[in-house]
């Protein structure tokens, strides 16, 4: 499936300047429709994790002022969760959004409640617990609707028709408009998507981790289900920024994640220093080049990087108008082949929640 990309080319003048545009005119970011939905969202969107500071410190203010710049310049797609921040990044969204709702198509999910302990739960899918975390992401989010709802982890102990069967309930109730899957198999996704029709799916895909491309890709395509890819600048390892684990703060969750580790960081480096000749060859910066590949793939993706500061968001939405050239795709995929990336994408407790 074919998508359109681009920005007007005085918005990339901008954005590379480093200036802010609000104020200005609107930024011409392209829309795309989501899914088995009515919604027309940008083909790059802002995922705010790493404004709940598990990348290092955060700063709500900023935040904020960052989600409305994103959403004057045009990209409207806004990711966030109940677990970041046990809630408080749905707060500072919420906030963000004030005066700003009609510029914005809203996802947030439910049902990770995190590590746990003594033998307390760490995901929720019964229909009692999604009731419960919809009403309280509306009030943190200070929303009458949610546009877009997931479910971020699959509970194995409840049936996803369970699950899937009261998230139905919420659009019936008009609390949500669509719905979708976080980190699902192939048949959690044809169960659910018979139950009623999914909009959207959300895992991992970047340069560095294509797993998506054996089953769940193929998957959507044939569901007519968009794919959202999280982490497309694999961590912030794709943006060319992080050379050794020095480079990531003391308390950064990214120091537990196996790709980081010591044995595995240098070769995923030398990896990147490719991208880094894609991209000067394509006059972009890595980060640019790594989302126009995702942009490039012959899916129907739209890639949600993580962004805290304006300037990295005017770089990821200047992206949508690079276009690789055709060696340097192929060069990108010979490098970054499947499975050629040093350490899982998650660390080894974490691995056995995903692909339910």
């Amino acid at each position: 499936m074919s998508k359109p990309i681009g920005i007007s080319f005085q918005v990339k003048i901008l954005a590379s300047l480093d200036l802010s545009i609000a104020g200005l005119w609107e930024a011409d970011v392209k829309k795309q429709k989501l899914g088995n939905s009515d919604l027309d969202v940008s083909v790059i969107g802002l995922g705010c994790m790493t404004m709940a500071g598990v990348y290092g410190k955060a700063d709500d203010a900023e935040s904020e002022e960052s989600i409305r710049h994103a959403l004057d310049n045009g990209m409207n797609f806004i990711d966030t969760s109940d677990a970041y921040g046990n809630g408080k990044n749905e707060d500072m969204l919420g906030r963000a959004l004030k005066g700003y709702r009609d510029k914005a198509i809203i996802c947030t999910k439910f049902g990770n409640l995190g590590r746990g302990g003594g033998g307390s739960r760490t995901v929720d899918g019964r229909p009692e617990y999604v009731f419960e975390a919809c009403d309280k992401s509306l009030q943190r989010l200070g929303i009458d609707v949610i546009d877009l709802y997931l479910v971020h982890r699959i509970d194995p102990s409840v049936p996803i028709e369970d699950t899937v069967g009261a998230m139905k309930q919420l659009i019936e109730q008009g609390k949500v408009r669509y719905i979708g899957l976080s980190e699902a198999g192939e048949e959690t996704i044809r169960r659910a998507h018979a139950v009623h029709p999914l909009s959207a799916l959300q895992s991992e895909y970047s340069l560095m981790y294509r797993d998506a491309e054996t089953e769940w890709l193929p998957t959507c395509k044939d569901l007519g289900i968009t794919f959202m890819g999280y982490s497309p600048l694999g961590r912030s390892l794709l943006t060319g920024a992080i050379h050794s684990m020095d480079d990531l703060p003391e308390e950064d969750r990214r120091r537990s994640h196996p790709r980081f580790f010591e044995d595995n960081l240098p070769k995923n480096v030398e990896k990147v220093l490719v991208l880094e000749e894609v991209s000067k060859n394509n006059q972009c910066s890595p980060s640019q080049a790594a989302l126009a590949w995702v942009l490039a793939q012959d899916y129907d993706i739209i890639p949600i990087p993580g962004a805290k500061q304006k300037k990295h968001i005017d770089d990821n939405i200047a992206a949508a108008d690079v276009n690789l050239k055709a060696e340097d795709v192929k060069k990108l995929n010979d490098v970054f082949a499947p499975g050629s990336a040093a350490g899982t994408r998650y660390p080894e407790k974490q691995l056995g929640t995903l692909n339910i």
